[in-house]
């Protein structure tokens, strides 16, 4: 049975890997974004769909579409940015989503309307036991990570007050080649990509050796969908159940751009030295360190196996999502020094009369 569907925050990376599952499923999705999503690069492969709509609207105000199910996952998610805008962080993802759930209320669409909400490892922070599950303590650690913790509570709330089937899904590191380019795992990838192919000579990092638990987004929403089609409105963890630290994401992407690295130094002296050219391409540096650092993140994917029949071990590896992350953006660079080509050559030409 086809389903109206809300996604809101649905051109932003998470958000467009959700809209083509929920389409490829047969369903009518309404993309809800700040942002122009018709404009969006990473919609253009369903923006002719005849089920896709593009709507451009602020969240706070509503947006009149009767659905059975919302996806909110809209949000802040700079956990950096958090530290230097934490009001704007809290307006979005804290009263934000309680602004969803009391328009969900007084819509009349309590009793019909399933919502989910984009939770985040970032929840347990200072960790209190590894790996992490549904029952872990939480303890956030950012303005980011307090604002997700009152979006957590103000679900769990609505749930118990008005009987909605409201669920959080709390997601650890989920990333794609569609990652925002800003993102430590993105960052990575796409220097691997413009060093190898001369166009960068060095990536500086914060901590190297912070632990996180990282998996592929595509996998990932098929869980999100998962929660929303059970019997009982629940939260779950969503994870690999593997951990690799930064350093281990980088010796993987480096080496599927081609380079061998080894590192040498330890803390804020150490370096990652090119084998083959001896060059030094990664440093760490104080100014990606946060005022107070999440090191040791790893979920606990248990509850999602069982009761979902999610099994994250059948689904993208580890080596394979860094594969493909650094695949798409030596693609990316590949294209872009053709386009400079390109220009270079028509300035040449211009120059010398040759093009008129």
């Amino acid at each position: 049975m086809q389903k109206r569907i809300v996604v809101l925050g649905g051109a932003g990376f998470i958000g467009t890997h959700l809209c083509l599952r929920l389409l490829a499923d047969g369903n009518e999705v309404f993309c809800v974004d700040v942002r122009d999503a018709a404009g969006s690069s990473l919609l253009r492969d369903v923006l002719r769909h005849p089920a896709f709509h593009a709507v451009r609207h602020n969240i706070v105000h509503g947006f009149g579409i009767r659905c059975d199910e919302i996806y909110n996952l809209a949000a802040q998610s700079h956990v950096q940015v958090s530290f230097d805008s934490p009001e704007f962080t809290a307006d979005v993802d804290a009263t934000g989503v309680l602004r969803l759930l009391e328009g969900i209320r007084q819509c009349g669409l309590a009793e019909t309307c399933r919502f989910y909400q984009a939770s985040t490892s970032e929840l347990y922070g200072k960790v209190e036991e590894v790996p992490q599950n549904e029952n872990t303590p939480f303890h956030p650690y950012s303005p980011y990570a307090v604002a997700k913790l009152y979006g957590f509570w103000i679900v769990k709330e609505y749930r118990e007050a008005y009987n909605m089937f409201a669920c959080s899904g709390i997601l650890f590191n989920h990333e794609s080649e569609r990652r925002g380019e800003t993102f430590v795992t993105r960052k990575i990838t796409l220097a691997a990509a413009r060093i190898a192919q001369g166009k960068q000579e060095k990536l500086y990092l914060g901590n190297l050796s912070s632990l996180r638990d990282w998996g592929y987004a595509r996998d990932y929403v098929e869980c999100m969908w998962l929660i929303l089609q059970q019997d009982k409105p629940e939260d779950f963890v969503i994870a690999t159940g593997e951990q690799h630290s930064v350093r281990e994401f980088c010796l993987y992407a480096f080496r599927r751009a081609g380079i061998e690295l080894e590192f040498t130094g330890e803390g804020e002296h150490e370096k990652g030295i090119d084998k083959a050219t001896g060059n030094v391409v990664i440093e760490v540096s104080k100014d990606f360190y946060r005022p107070t650092d999440v090191v040791n993140l790893w979920g606990d994917p248990t509850k999602a196996k069982a009761k979902l029949g999610w099994d994250p071990t059948r689904k993208t590896s580890f080596e394979q999502l860094v594969n493909l992350m650094v695949d798409a953006d030596m693609a990316k660079v590949a294209v872009e020094r053709a386009g400079e080509q390109v220009k270079t050559n028509l300035a040449e030409y211009l120059e010398k009369g040759i093009v008129k």
